[in-house]
């Protein structure tokens, strides 16, 4: 009798064990943060038993899942527009939150052999993108790159063709750099390109375009450079400084416009005062109010995780970890997370 009842005891202690560990959890979203969340699900998979399963198809497809309710969580570089909060509140009957993850550079890759690493200014970098600078030696880029010996070829300009959080950080930059991009083109997942571009889906596509074109240029996470082995550009910051999207002045950047985060945690740290001026907070979009008790609760565990021990993470990968006063506010949110 005394055997049964510990053979019973032992079965109901290692229920919740059992059942976590068939428990999965099913996001959509940015390709922008992906190698670092890839790194993230396997370690906590590995820690509680919760499997992820996790489709890096952009920040716009993430979006979109999320107000239509087919995965547990969204993610995306671009913050949800008020009117695609207020759409994801009537169809789920929750407000939906984000909590910031980290934080990435969008470096601005090329394929040139260069002696240094390019110089761009904003108003080459805006023109550039525009097509109205067509070619590597053109007189106002060999201005601001004295020495170095630029190639008689013609730009090839890369951007995304999906809907990406990575463009809406780019453009959003373009925006403040550039009246006319502004009026023109705008700021979004998804805008209309100037004629004579190249699309590519995800960071990855993008990465591999540039790898195979000679004097191509685009705009794609830092990982993504770093992994394809592709050289970026020294980008002129608003204090007049020529600086490569390093995790340190990544984070000058983060925390000179720290004061730009909304309540929400929604902001744009683009253009900041000091350090690289294309950064971009990353968020994960989760239901305030969770539809499953369970997946609601391991969802608010693995982020308190993800905001704590896994920011260590986040340096080896090439993103920059949270300033610890928004990490503070990100942890905050979670607590409103219902099951």
């Amino acid at each position: 009798m005394i055997k049964h009842a510990f053979v019973l005891a032992v079965y109901l202690v290692s229920l919740p064990f059992a059942a976590s560990a068939q428990l999965q959890l099913n996001g959509a979203g940015a390709t922008f943060p992906y190698v670092l969340y890839s790194k993230w699900f396997d370690v906590y998979s590995k820690k509680s038993g919760i499997h992820f399963n996790y489709q890096s198809i952009g920040s716009g497809g993430g979006i979109k899942q999320v107000i239509e309710g087919t995965v547990d969580f969204g993610a995306s570089d671009g913050p949800m527009t008020d009117q695609q909060l207020a759409e994801a509140s009537a169809k789920r009957g929750s407000r939906v939150l984000h909590i910031p993850t980290t934080i990435g550079a969008v470096a601005i890759a090329y394929n040139l052999s260069l002696s240094q690493p390019l110089k761009l200014n904003p108003a080459v970098l805006a023109d550039i993108f525009l097509g109205v600078i067509k070619r590597w030696n053109d007189p106002r880029i060999a201005e601001i790159n004295p020495g170095v010996t630029l190639p008689d070829k013609p730009i090839v300009v890369v951007h995304r063709s999906d809907g990406s959080g990575t463009t809406a950080i780019f453009t959003d930059y373009l925006c403040k750099i550039s009246g006319y991009w502004k009026r023109k083109y705008g700021q979004g997942t998804s805008v209309n390109w100037p004629k004579g571009t190249l699309g590519a889906k995800g960071n990855e596509g993008v990465a591999g375009q540039i790898k195979q074109l000679p004097g191509s240029i685009g705009y794609i996470e830092l990982a993504y450079a770093e992994q394809n082995k592709l050289p970026y550009a020294a980008v002129q910051n608003y204090a007049g400084e020529y600086v490569l999207p390093t995790l340190a002045e990544v984070t000058r950047a983060a925390e000179s416009a720290i004061g730009w985060i909304a309540d929400d945690l929604r902001g744009s740290i683009t253009q900041p005062g000091r350090g690289y001026p294309i950064a971009g907070l990353t968020w994960l979009l989760v239901l305030e109010r969770q539809p499953d008790r369970a997946k609601g609760k391991a969802l608010a565990d693995f982020l308190r995780w993800a905001l704590t021990e896994g920011q260590t993470y986040c340096a080896p990968l090439h993103y920059a970890p949270l300033p610890k006063v928004l990490a503070d506010r990100a942890l905050k949110a979670v607590a409103r997370i219902r099951p």
